[in-house]
């Protein structure tokens, strides 16, 4: 998989890449993610990527010039599967979502900043819009760096044990159960002899219904999702 990240900042997301699964993904050839300086397309040679906004209002918008130049010199090379604007108006990131990602081969991100972007590039060029949460960060580039790892991790061949990423929490709209490891006894804290049994079937049965449990005293909206 190919992810461009478009961004006014990218040094702000540089070394989430460089790192642990992200990076191991990159060496395996699995995942190749490339950011970009949106003021490589400036309208200027002092970097002018913003304006001020028609109808007045506090806050610089990003251009359409800077961003259209970019997304269609992107476009023309890797031929996206989606370009994504990331807005705290945008789609709820979950791991649906994340999963559907995952099955795509290239993908561009664009990092939004101050008060957005012009409304023309969303209606004419974003084909999914995303928010990671009800709130509202400084840019798009964190938002950028969570949905990455959260899409892949789940490309096959990233993980060390592919089964893994199926048993994450949000997988079956469960949380994830209880885990543990050794010892087995610590200060008199045990761990369920379920799970020492070497019963399969029952480890199973045990870890469904404390993944149900755990979801209905945590988080009991995702049991009244599709």
């Amino acid at each position: 998989m190919n992810i461009h990240i478009l961004s006014v900042i990218p040094e702000l997301i540089e070394s989430t890449f460089s790192h642990s699964i992200m990076k191991r993904a990159a060496d395996k050839g699995l995942l190749q993610v490339k950011l970009h300086h949106l003021r490589n397309w400036a309208v200027n040679e002092y970097g002018m990527v913003d304006d001020y906004q028609f109808g007045g209002g506090a806050g610089m918008v990003m251009m359409c010039e800077p961003l259209v130049k970019a997304i269609e010199e992107l476009n023309a090379i890797h031929s996206f599967d989606e370009i994504i604007y990331l807005t705290p108006d945008g789609e709820r990131f979950n791991q649906g979502i994340a999963n559907g990602l995952s099955l795509k081969k290239s993908l561009l991100f664009i990092c939004g900043h101050y008060k957005g972007i012009d409304q023309r590039v969303r209606d004419h060029f974003i084909t999914k819009e995303i928010s990671i949460g009800d709130y509202v960060l400084s840019g798009g580039e964190l938002a950028a760096a969570v949905i990455v790892d959260a899409v892949g991790r789940l490309i096959p061949g990233v993980l060390n044990d592919e089964t893994s990423a199926l048993f994450d929490s949000f997988q079956d709209n469960l949380l994830a159960p209880p885990v543990y490891t050794r010892p087995e006894d610590f200060r008199g804290w045990k761990v369920p002899p379920v799970l020492m049994s070497g019963d399969h079937r029952k480890i199973a049965e045990w870890r469904n219904e404390e993944a149900l449990k755990r979801t209905q005293e945590k988080r009991p909206d995702l049991l009244n999702e599709d």
